[in-house]
């Protein structure tokens, strides 16, 4: 099992993470319901990220240059105000002068765009730069969530205007165009609204840079994908228990026919730790106990990828295990 297979993998839809990256500040109260994220244009620079399976990774940054910043975003149920897990979430941006990569002089490159998945918290965390702006459009992320298979949700976010122009002009030699001219309202996408698109910015005691939003999409409503019922054929994969794990862990897995089994273990970056394992089975209820203690790894978000293989084809799913030592 390869980067590459498992990667791809994650970027169909199969993928299922579990595991926590902490409390979002802007997590709203549950009395006070959720609101469907609006629908915006991908706009002209999107890519499918799936082209190219390093995509899978937390710090997007690459070569850029900027004001270091890291996003973390909350996908949670619209219907239910309770969080999603399992996920995939892709954003991109522009870099600090305004520059999508992919696109024009930029060709070829693949700056500032990424992709991971949620955890049981329905959280994702990006390290990245805060963007750059251009003209006609305010400074902006997109995302876009990937439910399942048949369904995602296309958005962007924003920021608050004097948070933002403080970035600008407290770091003048890397936003060398100065502050954001444009405001909400002079805007073609937050024009006709923002509020639920308007990310916090927060700067801690050592001048670190970050932001949350909550964002909420349609969950148990909306109907399961291809790929979903092509793997529900072949087995059905329940969370690793415990989880958090500490010695062991145990994967819980009912196998409708029989096959070749293989399980590796992945860093969040995509580089495989470590293989764990490799067999074949019959069809039936299995209990795999993955013995930690001794994997020699640190407390780390580590996702193990299921591939089974037998006469029908080749089948994948992914989910997390958080260790806690």
């Amino acid at each position: 099992m390869n980067r590459k297979d498992f990667l791809r993998s994650v970027a169909l839809g199969g993928a299922v993470l579990t595991l926590p990256l902490g409390k979002l500040k802007s997590m709203p109260k549950l009395d006070e319901g959720c609101v469907l994220i609006p629908s915006e244009t991908a706009g002209p620079f999107p890519l499918d990220l799936t082209e190219n399976t390093f995509f899978f990774r937390r710090n997007i940054t690459e070569d850029r240059e900027g004001t270091a910043f890291k996003v973390r975003m909350r996908i949670q149920d619209v219907d239910t105000c309770e969080p999603m897990e399992n996920v995939r979430v892709n954003i991109w941006h522009c870099d600090k002068d305004g520059n999508y990569s992919g696109y024009n002089s930029e060709s070829g490159k693949t700056y500032l765009r990424g992709y991971q998945i949620t955890d049981i918290n329905g959280d994702v965390e990006f390290d990245t730069i805060f963007p750059g702006w251009y003209p006609g459009r305010i400074c902006h992320i997109h995302f876009q969530v990937f439910v399942n298979s048949a369904y995602s949700a296309v958005s962007q976010f924003t920021f608050d205007l004097e948070a933002r122009d403080n970035i600008y002009l407290e770091n003048p030699t890397s936003y060398t165009k100065g502050k954001d001219p444009l405001t909400f309202n002079q805007d073609g996408i937050f024009a006709d609204g923002y509020q639920y698109q308007l990310a916090t910015i927060e700067k801690d005691n050592n001048g670190n840079y970050s932001s949350d939003i909550t964002v909420n999409v349609k969950g148990a409503t909306t109907r399961v994908g291809y790929s979903e019922m092509v793997n529900a054929k072949q087995f059905v994969i329940s969370n690793n228990y415990p989880n958090p794990a500490k010695e062991f862990t145990i994967i819980p897995i009912e196998f409708k026919k029989s096959g070749r089994l293989i399980i590796d273990l992945y860093n969040l970056d995509g580089k495989k730790v470590n293989n764990i394992v490799n067999e074949n089975v019959i069809s039936g209820y299995k209990e795999i106990k993955i013995d930690l203690s001794k994997l020699n790894i640190s407390n780390s978000n580590l996702a193990y990828q299921l591939r089974f293989e037998n006469s029908d084809g080749v089948f994948t799913d992914c989910k997390i295990i958080s260790l806690k030592r």
